[in-house]
This record gives C-alpha cells, sequence and structure tokens, in this order.
C-alpha cells in the first residue's frame, strides 16, 4: 500500500511537472521526459531537516498546484480564445463562461460545472502538497540512496541538455513548470506595464481635435447602419466544410443587392480577440484604438476618447441608436458609444423564446429596428450600431428565416425553436459544429440583406463585418484572427470614396484582398469621407 501511494504521488507530480498548457501540444511524448524541476525540488527536501522539510513540501506543492491549475485554465483559454489565461484580468470572464454554459446547456449543468471547477481548483494544491511531502519523507527515510540517485539524474539531465538529446521528437532535459511560471510571471508584468502605456494611447487621436462640422461631411443626409455578426470570420468563407454554403449564400445576396440597385465592396480586419469578447472587436472598431484585453476595454471605455459611432451625435446632423439584444443587465458602456437611444434584449418587443445564448433570431431584432426607429418618420437621418446574436455559439437552435410580415412579436419562433437542434448534440461534435455555425452565419447574413432589400433606400448605407472568428475547435488551431467586411450602398459616390481602398467589389472579399487592423477601421472611414484631421496628443 506504501509503495503504491509513492508511485502515486510519483505519477501525479510528474504530470504536474511535465502538463502543456495547449490542447494542441497534449502529445503522450510529452510525459517522457525529465523534469529538471523534479531533480532541484528532491535535492532541496533532502537538504533540510524535518520540520523545514515539510515546510518546503508545503510550499513547493503549493506552487505546483497552482501552477497546474493556471496551466488548466491556459488550455480552457486556448482552446476558446486562442491565447493564454491572464492572471490579471481574466476572472471577470470566468463568470461570463458560466452564464454561457447556463445558456447553452441549462442552469443546472452550469452550476455542477461550476462547484466541479471550484472544487477541482481547491483539491489540485491539496493532492500536490500531499504528494511532494509523500516524496520527501521517502527521500528521507532513504536519504543515502536519495542523494546518489538525485545527482545521478541530475548529472543525466544536464547531459542531455547539453547535448539536445532526444526520445520519441522531445527532448529529454524540459524545464516545463519553470517555463510556465515565468510566462505567468511576464504575462503579469507586461499586462501592468501596458495599462499605464494604454492609457497614454487613449489619449492621442488624430480626430480629437475636429470641429463636429468637419466630421463626415460627404455622408451627410445618409442614414448609416453599422452591424456586427457575431462571430463572422475569414473561416466561414474560406473553411472547405463551412464554406461551401456560406459563399453560396454571399453570391446570391451579392446577385439580389445589385438587382435591388446596390454595390457592394468587401475586404479583411484583423480582430483583436478571438473565440469570444466581442466587446473587444466592437470597441477597437468604433474607437480605432486596438482593445485586446479587458483592462484595455475598461480605460477606453471610462474614458473620453472619441469613438466614431459618438462622432455622429456630435454632429447633430444624426440621429443615433443602438440595437442590442446580446444586453441584458446594466450597460454602463453606451456612454462610451455616445448614442442617443439604446434597446436592450429586454426593450425590443421579443416575446419568442431564447436559442441558447442569443436572446432572439436576427431577423426579429432587424425587424424591430424598423419598427422602433427606421421605419419612423424623423427629422434628421440616422446611425445605428446593430449586434446580430444569431451566430454566436454554441450554433444550436438555429432560427429560420420566416416571411417578413410574419415576424410580429417572435412568437412565431417557438416552433422553430422547438424543433431545432439541441446544444449539448452539437457542443460535443467538432465536424457538426462546424456545419451549424456555418448555417447560422448564412441566416445572419440572409437577415441583413433581406432587410436592406426590403427596407433600404438610395440613402441607405449599410457597413456590416465580423466581430472575431470563432472558436479554435471550429476555426482551426492554425486560423487567422480575420473578420470580413463590407459596405453596400445605391449611391455610387459612397463606394467611389473608396475606391482607393481596393477591396473586393461584392459581399465575398477574395483571398488576397487587403487586411487591415480592425483599430484602423475608424480613421481611414473618417478620411474617406471628408473629415478634417485635427490631432490630440496624451
Amino acid at each position: 500500500m506504501r509503495r503504491s501511494l509513492t508511485a502515486l504521488a510519483t505519477v501525479f507530480v510528474l504530470a504536474a511537472l511535465l502538463l502543456p498548457n495547449t490542447f494542441g501540444a497534449m502529445e503522450p511524448n510529452r510525459f517522457t521526459q525529465i523534469p529538471g524541476e523534479a531533480i532541484v525540488g528532491a535535492a532541496i527536501l533532502l537538504s533540510l531537516p524535518r520540520r523545514a522539510r515539510r515546510v518546503a513540501a508545503v510550499l513547493l506543492g503549493t506552487a505546483l498546484g497552482v501552477l497546474t491549475v493556471l496551466n488548466a485554465l491556459d488550455l480552457g483559454f486556448g482552446e476558446y480564445l486562442g491565447r493564454g489565461f491572464n492572471l490579471v484580468l481574466d476572472w471577470a470572464l470566468l463568470e461570463d463562461a458560466r452564464s454561457f454554459v447556463a445558456d447553452s446547456m441549462g442552469g443546472t449543468v452550469a452550476a455542477l460545472a461550476a462547484v466541479g471547477a471550484v472544487a477541482l481548483a481547491l483539491l489540485l494544491p491539496v493532492l500536490t502538497v500531499l504528494a511532494v511531502r509523500r516524496l520527501g519523507e521517502v527521500l528521507a527515510a532513504h536519504r543515502d540512496r536519495s542523494t546518489r540517485g538525485v545527482l545521478i539524474a541530475g548529472t543525466v539531465w544536464i547531459t542531455c541538455s547539453v547535448l539536445g538529446l532526444q526520445a520519441f521528437g522531445m527532448p529529454l532535459a524540459t524545464g516545463r513548470a519553470a517555463h510556465a511560471f515565468q510566462a505567468q510571471t511576464e504575462r503579469v508584468r507586461d499586462t501592468i506595464r501596458d495599462e499605464a502605456a494604454f492609457a497614454r494611447q487613449s489619449r492621442t487621436d488624430a480626430f480629437g481635435g475636429t470641429p463636429p462640422d468637419q466630421l463626415m461631411p460627404d455622408l451627410r443626409g445618409k442614414d448609416v447602419i453599422f452591424a456586427f455578426i457575431e462571430s463572422y470570420g475569414r473561416s466561414a468563407i474560406e473553411d472547405p466544410i463551412m464554406s461551401p454554403g456560406v459563399n453560396q449564400t454571399l453570391e446570391a445576396s451579392t446577385q439580389a443587392l445589385a438587382s435591388a440597385g446596390y454595390r457592394a465592396k468587401s475586404g479583411w480586419l484583423t480582430s483583436p480577440t478571438y473565440g469570444a469578447g466581442s466587446w473587444l472587436g466592437h470597441s477597437t472598431f468604433i474607437s480605432g484604438l486596438w482593445v485586446d484585453n479587458q483592462q484595455r476595454y475598461t480605460t477606453v471605455t471610462s474614458g473620453d476618447h472619441r469613438t466614431l459611432t459618438k462622432m455622429f451625435g456630435e454632429t447633430g446632423a444624426w440621429d443615433t441608436v443602438g440595437v442590442m439584444p446580446g444586453v441584458q443587465k446594466a450597460w454602463p458602456e453606451a456612454r462610451f458609444h455616445g448614442l442617443d437611444t439604446v434597446y436592450n434584449a429586454f426593450q425590443l418587443g421579443y416575446q419568442g423564446p431564447k436559442f441558447a445564448w442569443s436572446t432572439m433570431p436576427d431577423q426579429y431584432a432587424l425587424e424591430a429596428f424598423q419598427r422602433l426607429e427606421h421605419g419612423r418618420k424623423r427629422d434628421k437621418p440616422l446611425m445605428a450600431e446593430i449586434i446580430l446574436t444569431s451566430s454566436h455559439q454554441p450554433w444550436a437552435p438555429i432560427p429560420r428565416m420566416v416571411g417578413w410580415d410574419e415576424v410580429g412579436d417572435g412568437s412565431v419562433f417557438r416552433a422553430i425553436q422547438k424543433e431545432g437542434e439541441k446544444p449539448a448534440d452539437i457542443v460535443a461534435d467538432e465536424t457538426r459544429s462546424r456545419e451549424e455555425y456555418g448555417k447560422t452565419i448564412e441566416y445572419s447574413v440572409t437577415c441583413l440583406t433581406e432587410w436592406l432589400e426590403r427596407y433600404g433606400t438610395d440613402d441607405t448605407v449599410l457597413v456590416f463585418l465580423g466581430d472575431h472568428q470563432p472558436i479554435s475547435r471550429v476555426s482551426g488551431t492554425k486560423a487567422s484572427r480575420d473578420v470580413p467586411v463590407t459596405i453596400v450602398a445605391r449611391d455610387p459616390k459612397v463606394l467611389d470614396a473608396v475606391s482607393e481602398w481596393e477591396w473586393t467589389d461584392g459581399l465575398r472579399p477574395e483571398h488576397d484582398a487587403p487586411v487591415w487592423r480592425m483599430s484602423a477601421f475608424r480613421d481611414r472611414f473618417l478620411t474617406a469621407y471628408g473629415s478634417t484631421p485635427h490631432p490630440t496628443k496624451g
């Protein structure tokens, strides 16, 4: 029994030391290496008297347990966000993850998952402490043999490291845990430094001092609509599983819009986020700043940096409206967006069912926008920011198009929701996730372009784009962060103003169409439509 416990403790500690922090690296050969930290830890425990050894075992075990928890968080964040966990910034996102599970899988599953995650996070350091303490006692009980073993292991490790010896395609000598600790430390340090640097950067603005009458004079009299399609990324257009249906929809919609007198041009923007964190993409697009983490988001939204949407309102030439069906709680960021009126999930009159995370189908959100704002008689043209959410994961159940005259209060979608796929069936199947994701993009694009055909005018200008790529399980581990962006208008002068951008004609950008950082769009857009720069400096 004692030997079994010692063997288990050894395996557990070695596994914790060698655990990769990405699923792509989770291969058996990763666990055939010799961790230098195990040799150093054994030497430390052997060199200490009994009481000090027990204290050291607790400290070393706790450190290893915490590092294992952080590695596990890196695994999850890498799978969904394409990056590691940030020890300073990302704790708030765990609640968002719980809410997503609740909306997709139900409150009971979310509660069990949350309890299980907390229990695991608490249990891992306890287990590593017990394992290290057990090994420390065994080493001390056989001090002479253990000392020789540590010396031999250290010599072997140094030799393997110097000579670069490998087994099963991996270096035999590794310092994986030390490198992981260093990476976490550098991530914290860089985050702290970035806060001050970004605060200065956010006070610098090429159009920060531009008088309102010099903003977008070439768009005066136009209804300008900025629409974000959730998770609409390059993969939807270029992935072999998803692209056939999406591209067919884009081509058909291009032709339908052309028949209605509209032309379109499309390009690519590189999003600051990946897999989730839509608000980072939204704020980057309208602010012209690279908002790639929660700290930057808090800084810019609590400051006075001028956003594209706010500038429309400042001119006095437009009424400004936001349609935010994903907002279900207090939203102080409304001031940052600078919108006269904001409709959240509870203010659009929807009486139908939720579709997993999405509070309402995109077709309903657009029809509500038409009823509440776009279709009203007004003294000024309208600038609207619309967030479409039907393509939010888990991509089940998916809404279907109904006749626009049948949308009503949304009750018509009840039967569609009941007939749809169950989120649990899609989440567990990678191929089906990709297929269903593609279908949601087809749906969202169809909703938006049909709305434009039905309700657009000679003075309507539509700019629509994705906020980020879908999670790596759908887009692929090597996918870019690029998203499509499209401008649609009847007035030829609107598209002629951006002819030098060399974007692709139609709704589908070519593979080699220009790629800009999403933060570059605001200033290029302002310049194209006649705005005069008046820089301010931080």
